[in-house]
């Protein structure tokens, strides 16, 4: 896959509020996969720490701009706590006994967008474990708790790329930095 391909292969929602986020900081593209999210935050001139349990998709990435990190995502002790960040990027994965965690890695102005499957994805196929499901208004409930202000969040069905059911929100940790045009989709 080439670069091109991997930014054209990005989620819509992320591409739609990659440019929300501030690029004077390090934004966690976190369980990164193939590196499809890595590649868009990079060419929008952002740092990068992409990380997962499995790393050897991506380390034709690595440059000045990506670093990589081959982490236990789901081990006892998370190795991510004491960092912060100006993004995170999370998409396909939900590991609930960190989520609390994501707002608290942000840096003020700092922007969450996360993406993944929810509550009614069983009847389209994998994931059906609930334990990978976001429960209705989970990500929400996140931002409530959290101080995180929601700039927008969607529980829908989506056929494309193939039939889910995803939740998924854009959310600060204090206040924009710069205005761009954003809405709420509810």
């Amino acid at each position: 896959m080439t670069a091109h391909d991997a930014i054209a292969n990005a989620s819509p929602w992320v591409k739609r509020f990659a440019a929300a986020i501030p690029v004077d900081g390090v934004v966690l593209d976190l369980a990164c996969g193939a590196g499809r999210h890595t590649t868009l935050l990079a060419s929008l001139g952002h740092r990068i720490l992409a990380v997962d349990q499995d790393v050897s998709a991506i380390e034709l990435l690595k440059s000045d701009a990506i670093q990589i990190q081959k982490l236990n995502l789901e081990g006892a002790d998370w190795p991510l706590l004491d960092q912060q960040f100006s993004g995170i990027v999370v998409t396909n994965y939900l590991y609930r006994p960190f989520l609390d965690e994501l707002p608290k890695m942000l840096s003020q102005g700092g922007i969450l967008i996360y993406e993944t499957f929810a509550d009614g994805n069983a009847v389209f196929g994998k994931p059906s474990n609930p334990n990978f499901l976001l429960n209705p208004g989970e990500l929400l409930a996140l931002a409530q708790r959290s101080g995180l202000k929601v700039i927008a969040y969607e529980d829908i069905y989506l056929d494309q790329p193939k039939p889910a059911m995803v939740q998924r929100i854009c959310a600060v940790k204090g206040h924009l930095k710069g205005c761009i045009p954003l809405q709420f989709v509810a």
